[in-house]
């Protein structure tokens, strides 16, 4: 056997893929408004407080973020009127999550520009969180499905012209559309149940302990690093071009790189 195929056959059985495991736990986002690395917060505001043992926000931040205006986004709720109570709380338990949860670690993806910051993707949120948010918004007003792409002429978020404010159903007909596409697939509706160990929940009663941490294990131990499989895969590629008979030819060889290059540019909530 060629020496550089066996030296190919060694990397694979001494440094197989490996997997993220503790790199996807307990970590903050690395967005504006996040702190670099999880701890206490005593004096998390309302929503918030569920994180006060281990938060990836600050107090300021979690205060910020129940303003009706908040400085975090520029951003106001009550878009279309006076949103009612019940509803706002969803939200507001929802930007706790997002800003103070250190357990998003399995959904984190880097922007779409390439750029510094991070996003999340696809957070499976449990069956309950869904219905009840949608229940308790049926009967408020919004003026988009996708709260991204808004009029600031104004410095703050108005409905773009032609974009007209109805019930929410009128935009997301079921609870599956709300936590879908509200926020660009930030989230996604789980069919799991809460404690069920498979779906996080945006709140939840702190004395009872986080049930969270566990899903973020679940989750996290059958995510693939990031980018180690990429890095060998195209290390096996360009060993098997560079052997003295190449069977590889340079065209394919580009074919399968240049994508990976780009997969692990990749990136939703994001800011």
């Amino acid at each position: 056997m060629d020496r550089s195929w066996l030296l190919l056959l060694g990397l694979w059985t001494v440094a197989p893929p490996t997997w993220a495991g503790d790199e996807l736990l307990n970590v903050c986002m690395n967005t504006k408004h996040h702190k670099r690395e999880p701890g206490p917060e005593d004096q998390l505001y309302k929503e918030c407080k569920p994180w006060r043992g281990n938060a990836c926000c600050r107090a300021d931040t979690s205060l910020n973020a129940h303003l009706d205006l908040p400085l975090l986004y520029n951003f106001s709720l009550h878009h279309c009127g006076v949103m009612l109570p019940g509803c706002e709380k969803h939200f507001l338990q929802a930007i706790c999550l997002y800003q103070c949860s250190p357990n998003l670690g399995p959904w984190i993806q880097k922007l779409d520009s390439g750029g510094p910051g991070e996003r999340i993707l696809e957070v499976p949120l449990c069956r309950e969180d869904c219905e009840l948010w949608w229940e308790d918004c049926r009967t408020s007003y919004t003026c988009k499905a996708d709260w991204h792409g808004w009029d600031r002429s104004e410095g703050k978020n108005l409905c773009p012209a032609q974009a007209f404010c109805h019930p929410f159903p009128h935009y997301f007909p079921t609870p599956v559309d709300l936590c879908e596409k509200i926020w660009s697939h930030s989230f996604k509706a789980s069919p799991e149940h809460r404690n069920s160990g498979q779906c996080l929940q945006k709140w939840f009663d702190p004395a009872q302990g986080n049930p969270n941490v566990a899903v973020a294990h679940l989750f996290a131990s059958t995510a693939p690093s990031r980018d180690h499989p990429c890095k060998l895969l195209a290390f096996s590629l360009l060993l098997a071009f560079l052997s003295p008979e190449p069977l590889l030819p340079p065209t394919f060889l580009l074919s399968w790189v240049l994508p990976l290059n780009r997969a692990a540019q990749s990136g939703g909530w994001r800011h």
